[in-house]
């Protein structure tokens, strides 16, 4: 089984959009689907599509995130100076449960997770 596709309400799409391409490498989804200030369609190197849709007023549970996983800890080091450099403020990387990870707050109003696990 394979995941098709996530969809997200967003409180800025460009912001997200931004953030998803430079930092994770998501692309856009083609085959005619909108990418404009209220919606965006993007793939990640699976083919799957995430979906944001503007939302004025996100409230996602305390426990929702979204994870990228990397394949080595120190690509999470890596990410997280790229994000910093790029303004982000974010708690540093951390060892939870044998993996290294970080969270932080989206300017599209979710958070998100970046982790890799220690082999």
């Amino acid at each position: 089984m394979k995941l098709n596709h996530i969809n997200l309400g967003v409180t800025d799409v460009p912001a997200t959009v931004e953030l998803f391409q430079t930092y994770f490498g998501l692309r856009p989804a083609g085959d005619g689907m909108p990418m404009d200030e209220r919606m965006a369609f993007l793939r990640d190197d699976n083919d799957s599509l995430i979906s944001v849709f503007q939302a004025k007023d996100v409230v996602y549970p305390r426990v929702f995130h979204i994870g990228f996983l990397q394949d080595t800890p120190e690509q999470v080091h890596a990410i997280y100076q790229q994000l910093t450099d790029g303004g982000y403020t974010i708690p540093p990387p951390s060892e939870n449960h044998g993996r290294l990870t970080f969270y932080f707050h989206t300017p599209g109003g979710f958070v998100l997770e970046v982790e890799s696990f220690f082999r």
